[in-house]
Formats: C-alpha cells, sequence, structure tokens
C-alpha cells in the first residue's frame, strides 16, 4: 500500500471521523486514520482499529455527507469487532470445506472420480455460503450502526444510501471489473431497502451539510485532484475559467506537479490574498518557492503556517528542512529544534528523521546522526539496517545516557523482527 502523509488529508476527515468514534463509544486516539493513495472507491478497517481510507475514496464521491456515511458504517465495524468476528467466521466456514475436501478425495480414491469432485464442490459452496451469510449480517449491523451514529450527531444518513445505491447490483460483475468498495461491500437491493428505511424515519434525514462541513471537502478533494490525477486532467476538470477556491487550490497542485511554478505561485497567492493565515495555503507556499530554489522565501510561510497549526508535525517537519537547506548556523540550530519537537509529536515520520540525521552531521553529532538514522529504518520497517546503524550509534554515544538506552531498544526489538535475528 502507498500511503501518503498530509496534514491537510489527515485533519479534515478527522473532522467527521472522532465525533463519530465518540458517539460510538470509541477513543478516537486509539483509532489510526491512514490514507492510500489509490483511485479506488474503498475504505476498509483492518487490525481491530486501523482505518484505511484510498484517495479515491475522497476524489469520487460528490459530497462530504457521502464519506461521512462510510466513515459512520466503517466505525460501526470497529466498535462492533467485526475483524475478530469476521477472523472466527472464516475458521467456521472452513470446517464443512475441509470435511467435504476429506469425503470427496476417499470417494475418488475408490473409483468414483467424478461424484468426488461433486462432493468436494459442495463442501466448498457451503463454507462460501456459510461465509457469505455472516458477511452480510455483519454489513447490515454496520448499517444499523451508522445511522444511530448520525442520528446522534445530527447528521443524514442519505449520503451512505446514495454511494450503496451506486453500486447496487455491481456484485455480479467479475471481480476485475468490481469498485474495491463493491467488492468488500456487496450492495443488494434488500439492503438498500432496509437502509433506505432507517434513513427516512430519521429525523435529520433530509439535513443538508452547512458550508464549515462541504466546503473543506471540496478544497481536500481538488488539492487531491490536483495531486494524484494526470495534471492536464486536473487542468480540464478545473478550466482558468472557474474561479473558486477549490478550483484554484486544484490548478495550483496541477502546475506544481507539470511543474510550473510561476503559474503554481499565481494561483496560491490568489488564494492567500482572501485567506493570509489559512495553514495550508502556507504551507504550498513555503513548498512551492522551496521548490524553486527560493530556500529564503519558503522558510517564512512555513514559519507561519507552523504558527497557525503547531500540531502538524508534517508541517513542522518541512519548516525544519527549510531552515536546514538555508546553510546559516543560527537556522541549522533551529532545525535541530524544529525536528526534534516535530518528531516529539510523531516519531513515524521517516523524512523527519531523515532530516534530524542530516542535522546532527551538520552540528558534529555523529552518534546523533547515526541514532536518527537507526529511528527512521525502524519506522519503515527496515529492521536490519535499524539494527546496523543502532549498534554504530552505540559506539558513538556516552553508555547508559538516554540515546545509548534508546539504540539498545531498537537493536533489541528489532532483532525480534528479523528472520535470522542476526546485525550482519
Amino acid at each position: 500500500m502507498a500511503l501518503i502523509r498530509d496534514t491537510e488529508t489527515e485533519k479534515v476527515i478527522r473532522t467527521y471521523l472522532d465525533p463519530l468514534l465518540e458517539t460510538a463509544g470509541l477513543n478516537p486516539y486509539a483509532v489510526q486514520l491512514h490514507i492510500i493513495s489509490d483511485p479506488s472507491i474503498n475504505a476498509f478497517v483492518s487490525g481491530g482499529q486501523h482505518l484505511f481510507v484510498h484517495t479515491g475514496l475522497i476524489t469520487n464521491l460528490e459530497t462530504a455527507n457521502q464519506i461521512i456515511g462510510v466513515l459512520a458504517h466503517e466505525t460501526g465495524h470497529i466498535a462492533g469487532g467485526h475483524l475478530i468476528r469476521t477472523r472466527d467466521a472464516a475458521r467456521a466456514a472452513s470446517v464443512p470445506m475441509l470435511l467435504g475436501l476429506a469425503a470427496g478425495i476417499a470417494v475418488a480414491a475408490a473409483g468414483l472420480p467424478e461424484a468426488g469432485m461433486a462432493i468436494l464442490m459442495s463442501g466448498q459452496d457451503a463454507a462460501a455460503g456459510s461465509f457469505l451469510a455472516f458477511s452480510r449480517a455483519q454489513e447490515s449491523i454496520a448499517d444499523q450502526s451508522a445511522i444511530r451514529y448520525l442520528e446522534a450527531t445530527g447528521q443524514s444518513g442519505r449520503g451512505m444510501l446514495e454511494l450503496f445505491a451506486r453500486f447496487e447490483g455491481q456484485e455480479i460483475l467479475s471481480a476485475s471489473r468490481q469498485p474495491a468498495y463493491a467488492r468488500s461491500h456487496p450492495v443488494p437491493r434488500d439492503r438498500i431497502f432496509r437502509l433506505q428505511s432507517l434513513v427516512e424515519l430519521s429525523a435529520y434525514a433530509d439535513r443538508q451539510d452547512p458550508p464549515e462541513i462541504e466546503l473543506p471537502f471540496k478544497m481536500l478533494q481538488a488539492k487531491l485532484r490536483g495531486y494524484t490525477n494526470p495534471p492536464n486532467s486536473t487542468l480540464r476538470q478545473y478550466p482558468t475559467s472557474d474561479i473558486s477556491k477549490p478550483a484554484r487550490y486544484a490548478r495550483a497542485m496541477a502546475y506544481f506537479r507539470q511543474p510550473n511554478m510561476e503559474q503554481a505561485i499565481e494561483e496560491i497567492q490568489s488564494l492567500l490574498i482572501e485567506e493570509p493565515n489559512n495553514p495550508y495555503f502556507l504551507e504550498m507556499y513555503g513548498q512551492i518557492n522551496v521548490e524553486m530554489g527560493r530556500i529564503t522565501d519558503g522558510v517564512g510561510p512555513y514559519e507561519r503556517s507552523v504558527e497557525l497549526m503547531p500540531d502538524a508535525p508534517q508541517i513542522r517537519t518541512a519548516f525544519g528542512s527549510a531552515l536546514l537547506s538555508t546553510g546559516t548556523a543560527e537556522n541549522v540550530e533551529r532545525a535541530r529544534e524544529e525536528l526534534e519537537l516535530a518528531l516529539e509529536q510523531d516519531g513515524e515520520l521517516w523524512f523527519g528523521w531523515y532530516e534530524l540525521a542530516k542535522t546532527y552531521s551538520q552540528l558534529g553529532l555523529p552518534g546523533e546522526a547515526q541514532l536518527a538514522t537507526a529511528e527512521r529504518y525502524f519506522s519503515l520497517g527496515a529492521y536490519q539496517q535499524a539494527v546496523q546503524f543502532a549498534y554504530r550509534a552505540q559506539q558513538r554515544l556516552e553508555s547508559g545516557t538516554r540515546n545509548w538506552q534508546r539504540a539498545n531498544d531498537i537493536m533489541a526489538v528489532s532483532e525480534t523482527q528479523m528472520p535470522s535475528g542476526r546485525r550482519n
């Protein structure tokens, strides 16, 4: 999976998701959100409390209410512990298949191969039927839970109904032609009918999302279209005759990717004139300047973005990287401060560890640089390299210090994840 980290994407989705999680009695901090760069319309739960959202789910839907409906449905799966129950159901469904397999082999060995194959296939059909019945029940429960969460938060379930109606009957298509959401969430007519009944009974069935809910979705959708789609496609979808904020945001991203930096600057500046304190516009303005080699011009917008949103470690990391790129002694020390703080906020930012390792090297701290590199590999799951650099770090760090102990911890944990348990 190609995971992407973007502050705006995560925060907008969290704005929609967290109230649903709280209503379901879940701790939002315990549910991890992951954004997958994939054009298919899909979302799913894995590992109990890991929610994965494809960028295609955001770019292909029509309203914020539709994606909120999907998030409510997936919250129902998390709250219901459906992943664990699904594993149990899969194990239970395998019993008739194994019995059929044993009986089929026995009959075939007795000289009746056609009868043996028929028995084997009947066992497989029974297993599939048992598991699909369980899956349909789980989806229905998640639907009902979603409507309760939406009702409790004063939102309409019509978006979820619209999305499921869009996939009605698509389970009959071959797997290669089905959208991912249709394969993982088959929507027969009777399920849509039950969902429609629940939606219509809600006091909020016809409530429209207010601008503060809808506009962030349109802006995020435009940004991701500009980021994930071919630039020419984005520019056709958002022609220069469209001067709306989402259109200018999409064009700024498309021009940035072409690259046509001057046009990208022009579009983002037009947005900053209207919203000078928008941290996401400032972040992009800083990034464009840095990419153009105007490092000093990029530092200011990044710094202002961090001031406006101090709990955004990805933006703080970009700010630290820009400071480091200026090359001045004062800014290298500032880069260290910003990068260390960003990684305290989110230790999974591998790029932050990469930049911090460079910073330590410039400051003449080789042990810390080796440790930061070990942290980078550790966050990426590259355990052999993590062990190697943690070992090197220990050779340069004072024994018993906090950093020395951290290097020891990285080696201990990494070695348990390596098949051979060896450093070399």
